[in-house]
């Protein structure tokens, strides 16, 4: 009798639709965070890194932005370029900083609240290059960066658009048109902006008013984009990045203070020292954006990790990085802001090391509840190449996660109770009313993992999982179709685009 029972529940389990549903657009974090150092040790972090911005500051190398320090209290040193920021300027900033920030998209179903809690997973960004198995590596190029948008958009675990792979065949003033036209045409999820000057930002921002058909008072109603600020570690801002944080800033839209710091390099080499400069360097960011306008969106953020002290090239996915996505979780609760850090690999293709390295990231950043982590998805060579059968198998590892915020219960019917009265010792559960109630929704059906037996692995084909990431990629961009409404999104920023094009574009800041 058991037998056929069991043929009868597996053949029921090939052949039923999948009712399975599940929803990755807003997730909240499973786990309470961990801590990797002590609560003093934090606190003395932080009075480290005020100790450093009053002491010995940091060099602002835009002119307005030391101004802006200047009207604020702070020291200023112009022949120098040096400011020395009070812990009271950082303590004003944090109190106006917002706990809170609405994220806003296209589509409102795709809106976030970037907050302490919440789980968000942005791709790999800022690569100059883009590889696959088909077409191997390459610079990268406008058709690349609108099939990295298409990967984005296709998959719901992928919260927000992010500039996979430079169009480098588009000239520079012209290049924020091609990649705003992209993100409006091909996606309905929040946007990114490049901070590559004034001029860029601002037309970047009327480019979103335009194709979102929003009023002035629509566009400061929540943040229609982010951009990331990265600090020239150690204790330096640049122009471009100095007139990012105060231009997003004023226009009511988010920027991601994130130095990057890699300890023994561009940090001390220990964890505890690359935090209190990650930390000062941050703060000074933040105290900018809220010098610039009270209350302005601001995250905090950090992404650092150590350097291979043979080579000096940068690792991720190393016990230091874990280390340090954790603390950075712990500094940026002691200061109450939602924050940001990363994953990645550095890895040249998409092998063992490029997924452990990465899938340790993620783990460094479930355990450390960031707000955000970028380069979720894609990044290789840290940074260099966008990898799209990386891209699919890291999404396999962010809906397993994503899986985890799904809360379990203690309902009756999940308990199993009749279920565990109906099955004899030693029988199986297979063929339960129990099971075949639940069979097609229990568990995740992987994207990549192939969980066939080595003889049926072995009869269609013996793929690896990069092989079979090559398939789906594959499929998934023939199989796109742009959002509702893409279109009219488009055409409405189309003469914009043109006249602006034909004006010769906007250069960007030196």
């Amino acid at each position: 009798m058991d037998e056929p029972h069991h043929r009868r529940g597996r053949e029921a389990r090939r052949s039923a639709a999948p009712a399975r549903q599940v929803n990755y657009r807003q997730l909240r974090h499973p786990f309470p965070p961990q801590k990797v150092i002590s609560d003093d040790a934090v606190a003395a972090i932080h009075e480290m890194a005020l100790k450093l911005l009053e002491e010995l500051g940091l060099k602002v190398l835009l002119p307005e932005a030391r101004a802006i320090y200047a009207a604020g209290g702070a020291l200023v040193d112009e022949t120098t370029e040096m400011v020395r920021i009070g812990r009271d300027m950082v303590a004003a900033a944090l109190a106006s900083a917002p706990k809170s920030i609405r994220m806003r998209a296209a589509n409102p179903g795709r809106e976030l609240d970037y907050e302490d809690g919440a789980l968000l997973f942005a791709p790999g960004g800022g690569c100059p290059n883009a590889t696959d198995a088909l077409r191997g590596r390459r610079p990268g190029n406008l058709a690349t960066f609108e099939e990295a948008l298409k990967l984005h958009q296709s998959f719901d675990v992928i919260h927000k658009l992010g500039p996979s792979a430079e169009p480098q065949d588009v000239p520079t003033p012209l290049r924020h048109y091609a990649m705003m036209r992209g993100q409006v045409t091909l996606g309905d999820k929040p946007m990114f902006v490049y901070a590559r000057g004034r001029g860029q930002v601002t037309e970047s921002f009327e480019m979103i008013q335009l194709a979102l058909n929003l009023t002035d008072a629509d566009f400061r109603d929540g943040t229609w984009c982010s951009t990331v600020i990265n600090t020239n570690s150690p204790r330096q801002i640049d122009k471009p990045m100095a007139e990012g944080i105060i231009d997003f800033a004023r226009a009511g839209q988010m920027s991601i203070i994130t130095p990057f710091c890699l300890a023994g390099a561009m940090a001390p080499v220990t964890v505890e020292g690359a935090l209190v400069l990650q930390h000062a360097e941050c703060l000074a960011g933040i105290t900018l954006a809220q010098l610039a306008n009270p209350g302005a969106p601001v995250s905090y953020g950090g992404f650092s990790s150590n350097v291979d002290m043979r080579s000096g090239a940068p690792a991720f996915g190393t016990p230091t990085h874990i280390r340090m996505a954790i603390g950075t979780g712990q500094l940026a609760r002691h200061v109450g802001l939602p924050w940001r850090s990363a994953a990645g690999s550095a890895a040249n293709t998409a092998d063992m090391q490029a997924a452990g390295e990465n899938h340790m990231g993620l783990w460094a950043n479930l355990m450390a509840n960031a707000t955000l982590t970028v380069h979720s998805a894609g990044w290789l060579e840290g940074g260099l190449s966008f990898g799209y059968e990386k891209f699919i198998n890291d999404i396999e590892a962010l809906q397993t996660l994503a899986e985890l915020c799904q809360p379990l219960t203690s309902a009756t019917a999940d308990l199993a109770w009749q279920a565990l009265a109906d099955v004899q010792p030693g029988g199986h559960f297979f063929a339960t009313p129990h099971t075949m109630e639940r069979f097609d929704r229990a568990f995740y059906a992987p994207l990549v993992a192939d969980l066939s037996n080595f003889g049926s692995w072995e009869a269609a084909g013996s793929k690896t999982a990069t092989e079979r990431a090559t398939t789906i990629w594959q499929q998934v961009l023939a199989d796109f179709r742009p959002p509702e409404g893409a279109g009219d999104r488009g055409e409405r920023i189309a003469r914009f685009i043109a006249d602006r094009t034909a004006a010769g574009g906007a250069a960007p800041r030196d």
